[in-house]
Formats: C-alpha cells, sequence, structure tokens
C-alpha cells in the first residue's frame, strides 16, 4: 500500500513539474496577442511592424544576429544591448517582456512564403503577368485606387502578404475598404473608400476621380469587396514565392 501510495505521488510530482514546464514553454493566445500589443507599441518603432527593419535581423521569422534563449531574450527586451543601438525599455515589465518573445517565437513557427522566391523574377511578375500597376502605385508609377506599395515590406509580413494575393478579403486594413453608393438619381460610384460620417461619403472613384456625396443625396451605399483579383488560379507556388519577396523588399529605401 505504502509502495503504491509513494509512486502515486510521485507520478503526480512528475505531472505537476511536466505542467509547469510545459507552461513555462509554451506560451497561452492571450500571452501572445499581449505580447503582439506589446511588440507593436515599444519594438515596431524601430524594428517595423514585420521585424524586419533592421539589417540582418528579421525577427518576424526567428532570425536574430545569434541564437538566444527565452532567457537572454527577454533580458535583451527590458536592458537592450551594451554599445549597440538596441536600447533598454524601461517602462516594460518583465511580464511584457516574456509577452514579446512568446510572440515573436510564435511568428517564427510560421512559413516563409518568399523564402524560396526570387525578388528580381517577381519584380517582373509585378509589372507584367500580376498586372499590379492596374490598381497599385509604385515609385511614382501605376494607379492609386489601390495602396501605395514602396514601403510595403515595412508593415506586412510574407505571410500577410501570401494571404493579400490569394485572399484578397481575408484582410482588409480600414484606408483600403471599399465602398459604392447609388444615388436617388440613379448614378452608381464605387471607389477605395477616404471617408465618411454623418453626412457625406468621399470616394477615390475607378477612374481616379475624387468624388463627394451628401448622404441626403444617397439611395443606397454600402461597403464591397475588394476588386483585387486573387492570384490563387494564376501563380504557382513558384511565382507566388518570387511576387512575395520582391514585395517584402520593398522598404522605401531605394527605387526598385
Amino acid at each position: 500500500m505504502r509502495v503504491h501510495q509513494f509512486l502515486m505521488l510521485f507520478v503526480s510530482f512528475c505531472m505537476l513539474a511536466c505542467s509547469r514546464f510545459v507552461l513555462a514553454q509554451h506560451a497561452t493566445g492571450a500571452d501572445v496577442f499581449s505580447g503582439e500589443q506589446a511588440f507593436k507599441n515599444y519594438c515596431a518603432n524601430c524594428h517595423g511592424a514585420a521585424g524586419n527593419q533592421i539589417a540582418n535581423v528579421d525577427l518576424g521569422h526567428g532570425n536574430f544576429r545569434k541564437p538566444y534563449s527565452d532567457e537572454e531574450l527577454v533580458t535583451i527586451v527590458m536592458k537592450g544591448i551594451a554599445n549597440t543601438p538596441m536600447p533598454a525599455t524601461p517602462n516594460m515589465s518583465k511580464e511584457q517582456a516574456v509577452q514579446v518573445v512568446a510572440y515573436l517565437r510564435s511568428r517564427a513557427l510560421l512559413k516563409d512564403v518568399g523564402a524560396g522566391g526570387d525578388a528580381v523574377r517577381g519584380k517582373a511578375l509585378f509589372a507584367g503577368k500580376g498586372e499590379c500597376f492596374n490598381c497599385h502605385r509604385l515609385n511614382g508609377q501605376g494607379s492609386r485606387l489601390g495602396p501605395e506599395l514602396g514601403k510595403i515590406g515595412l508593415v506586412r509580413t510574407s505571410e500577410q502578404l501570401a494571404t493579400s494575393l490569394l485572399d484578397p478579403n481575408a484582410e482588409i486594413q480600414p484606408n483600403n475598404r471599399f465602398y459604392a453608393v447609388t444615388t436617388k438619381g440613379g448614378e452608381f460610384v464605387r471607389g477605395r473608400l477616404l471617408n465618411h460620417d454623418a453626412f457625406s461619403v468621399q470616394l477615390l472613384d475607378t477612374k481616379e476621380q475624387l468624388r463627394s456625396f451628401m448622404k441626403t443625396d444617397l439611395k443606397i451605399e454600402e461597403f464591397i469587396p475588394s476588386p483585387m483579383p486573387s492570384l490563387r488560379d494564376k501563380f504557382n507556388d513558384q511565382e507566388l514565392a518570387d511576387l512575395v519577396k520582391y514585395l517584402v523588399s520593398l522598404r522605401g529605401a531605394d527605387k526598385q
């Protein structure tokens, strides 16, 4: 009986120890979300929203200057690195630093869609087969109907870019939403929504003309799906990787 009780106690102890280890190594969804918010508040100003603004460092894919343990990263986040541009973050709590590290580790598990891509080929696809200039503008060339892409590599990760290319309506930034109005006179206009309030609506229509309407003159007004076509059936995997690689390289520093 005593042997049985000892074994049960030993097993319980091992399970408790193991659960503590697992909790220490694997953050909850809430931890990751909080870490993302802390990263945006404290780190993105220097590292960029995608974590790839510093040369030879891609935090979004776990590429640091050298392999660090979680504990080392927590210390770096809080205290910085002496004699480097990496500053301390005195207003960040240790809990927040742990959450930031959990967020970065979770990001590193995601596939880098552009890893096997070629930016030169991607540039040719952007201008050619992809017909991206029909809606987007880059370095003074192209349409203003869609968002300007000169610095897209600083604010979007390769995974986010791939999602936008394959499923354009999966995630749309507020300033890129499309809207349609029908006036009481029967005119139908659609375009990128610039502003709307209780009294008026302003659009950049499909002819790139600024249009403004008083709501009292409208019969119908509504958000509509993005006109951006999916590349799912148009591009193969290699072409998608090439285009994503090119888009990630767009950071505004040089003409592409």
